[in-house]
């Protein structure tokens, strides 16, 4: 089964007739998704994009961190698991290179889960593994995804 994803991306150049022989653009563009708000996105601004706006890097780390949510939601519903808070302070490594290429080369997430289950502690923090290998976006980075997860029972 596949399932088709589109995204349009605008940017018009904000520079001034005058300012054209200088070789800088603006980072700043608009992405639209059908039937979403516009997403206002600039290059992070350790490359000189507007710090206010979100940045490609934000928004990788942002689906990484909230496919594997929903795969692990998933799995604990598979495993009779009631999951009543989930939170995540999730980071990632970027490394540039001298040409000015570069690449993600690990994230680490930090989910932090309460459920209401004292006996199914061990199989919820077993689970951050399955959701890893169901989650659709760590199946499409080439850089590891790491978990340093912890539980707590909701006590009443």
């Amino acid at each position: 089964m596949k399932h088709l994803f589109k995204a349009q991306l605008n940017w018009i150049s904000k520079q001034n007739p005058e300012e054209s022989s200088k070789r800088f653009y603006s980072k700043s563009h608009q992405i639209q998704i059908e039937g979403k708000p516009v997403l206002d996105v600039s290059a992070a601004k350790a490359f000189k994009g507007d710090p206010s706006l979100y940045n490609p890097e934000d928004l990788l780390l942002s689906s990484l961190v909230s496919c594997h949510m929903m795969s692990y939601l998933y799995v604990c519903s598979q495993n009779g698991i009631e999951v009543l808070e989930y939170s995540d302070n999730a980071e990632a490594t970027l490394e540039v290179n001298p040409d000015g290429s570069g690449r993600f080369v690990e994230a680490r997430l930090y989910p932090k889960v309460k459920i209401s289950n004292s006996d199914k502690v061990e199989l919820a923090l077993e689970l951050h593994q399955k959701a890893n290998q169901l989650c659709f976006i760590a199946n499409s980075c080439n850089f590891s995804v790491l978990h340093n997860a912890s539980c707590e029972v909701y006590v009443v």
